[in-house]
């Protein structure tokens, strides 16, 4: 009886640059950890290196986009929507937000940016990603310090919910990376997106609750209601209202009006494993065509 199989396969022999089984590719990528951990920490060191304030504007970009936000938010919003703690509140929002921001557009050039790296060298295709929000977890850690004494200084004390931080930062690393993993290979067939992901990183800004109290505008009724109750299930503004709960004293008024905390934290736990999981596995169905196409 005649084979039908093509003769490399009857003899044995694998397409080069194949798709490799699941958790042969899971295996691949442990063992590149400690290339993936090199890259984003030497990456994390050189995106300032030129700067005379170096590793410093980690922290100040995002101080300085919080004080133009509460400068000019701050005037326009009504004391309805703003909280009373408004400055580490809005600090809190935008150093979260940023790092999600961050993780969205650099996920998006994770494979297109590298493509000098795709073609030359052999290796599990999802370092990149991966090392991208890792790079940007170690940008979050002076960013989390800093906010810290933001929140000190406007008048809050250290207390034990601050230990409730980390794990929170940790689902949305996971939330992230998951988002870098899809935003990586859609880039792939689309490169156009590209240049739409600032645009939907700032869309995705103005309806998380970054500078105003997305719980409060529910008071207006109406359809103002039903919007806030959709921004509520946004899984960017359920990171950043656990980070607040961790380090601020919310108002018994906000804390009245919106999700139950045991709630923001199964829901950020679901989308954090479930988004991460699914992006991984997208990703992982395309690996044959990175820097093919």
């Amino acid at each position: 009886m005649t084979s039908t199989s093509p003769p490399a396969v009857v003899q044995g022999l694998k397409k080069l640059g194949g798709r490799p089984t699941l958790g042969r590719y899971v295996s691949q990528l442990w063992g590149r950890r400690h290339f993936a951990t090199e890259l984003a920490y030497s990456r994390f060191r050189a995106q300032n290196e030129e700067d005379r304030l170096g590793i410093g504007w980690t922290v100040l970009g995002p101080l300085i986009n919080a004080a133009v936000y509460g400068l000019i938010f701050g005037l326009l919003l009504g004391k309805s929507s703003r909280p009373d703690n408004f400055v580490p509140y809005l600090v809190t929002g935008v150093f979260v937000f940023q790092f999600f921001s961050n993780s969205l557009s650099g996920g998006a050039k994770a494979i297109i940016g590298n493509m000098g790296l795709v073609r030359s060298l052999h290796f599990p295709r999802a370092v990149l990603p991966i090392s991208l929000v890792v790079q940007n977890m170690f940008a979050l850690v002076p960013m989390v310090a800093v906010l810290c004494v933001i929140v000190l200084i406007f008048g809050e004390s250290v207390k034990f919910s601050w230990l409730l931080v980390p794990p929170a930062l940790l689902l949305m690393a996971m939330f992230n990376l998951g988002i870098a993993f899809i935003a990586a290979r859609l880039t792939i067939h689309v490169r156009d997106l590209a240049q739409l992901i600032p645009f939907i990183s700032r869309v995705l800004f103005y309806v998380s609750g970054v500078f105003f109290s997305v719980s409060r505008i529910s008071d207006q009724g109406g359809s103002a209601e039903l919007l806030a109750k959709a921004m509520q299930l946004n899984p960017i503004h359920i990171y950043i209202q656990l980070v607040r709960h961790g380090l601020l004293e919310l108002d018994a008024k906000e804390k009245a009006s919106e999700l139950p905390v045991m709630t923001m934290w199964l829901m950020g736990s679901a989308w954090g494993v479930g988004l991460m999981l699914l992006g991984f596995l997208f990703f992982w169905r395309a690996e044959e065509r990175y820097g093919r196409e």
